[in-house]
């Protein structure tokens, strides 16, 4: 059977020199590698579908031709973001402040990262891949006042641990952020069988 999916973008390892040099340093490459290896996916799975499809908003992080960076604020109701395939997802460009700074990024350098936030569920999935912009009317039909859409091509797709999120509307602060003369809980993540043995040898989660 024919496979007429876009192929993956070229994308480099999961982690570069400069990671590695501070995985090295905290000790954390064990665990770094554990989670690359049992958490992230080169496809759109459930779970990240899970918080795409209803997602309100996502961040979305572009580079120009020299590297420089931006973040985005991305709204809409929800499914505005729409899985075209396990490898594919869209979201429209409606009009806004006419900087165009995300889609002429786009342009100049075809590499972004999104950050998909449950806020309510305190739940966040990250997806990295190569952006292209269309105008063609069909793909446009799927939003209301649509100008252009940007179609993602996923490359890495993996969940992130919660623990700094807040609850929704700051009813109460993340009681995992670092304060003083505090100690926080420990994340059930770090306790599962399947990782805990990779934690570093100073993390006090880590058994023996």
């Amino acid at each position: 059977m024919s496979d007429d999916r876009p192929a993956k973008p070229s994308m480099p390892p999961m982690f570069h020199e400069g990671m590695r040099a501070l995985q090295d340093k905290f000790g954390t490459r064990r665990i770094a590698d554990r989670l690359a290896e049992v958490r992230r996916k080169d496809v759109i799975d459930d779970y990240a579908r899970s918080l795409i499809e209803p997602a309100r908003f996502f961040l979305l992080a572009t580079a120009d031709a020299d590297g420089w960076p931006d973040c985005s604020w991305k709204g809409g109701d929800p499914g505005f973001v729409k899985v075209l395939d396990e490898r594919r997802l869209a979201f429209p460009s409606i009009n806004g402040n006419g900087h165009y700074r995300s889609l002429g990024n786009i342009l100049a350098n075809p590499k972004v990262g999104m950050l998909f936030v449950d806020l309510e569920e305190r739940r966040r999935v990250r997806v990295n891949g190569a952006a292209e912009l269309t105008e063609d009317p069909e793909t446009l039909s799927m939003w209301h006042a649509a100008e252009a859409a940007v179609i993602v091509t996923v490359a890495h797709v993996f969940p992130n641990c919660p623990r700094y999120i807040p609850t929704y509307r700051m009813v109460e602060e993340s009681p995992y952020v670092p304060r003083p003369n505090y100690a926080p809980p420990t994340p059930s993540w770090k306790l599962m069988d399947e990782l805990n043995d990779a934690l570093p040898d100073h993390d006090p989660a880590r058994r023996s």
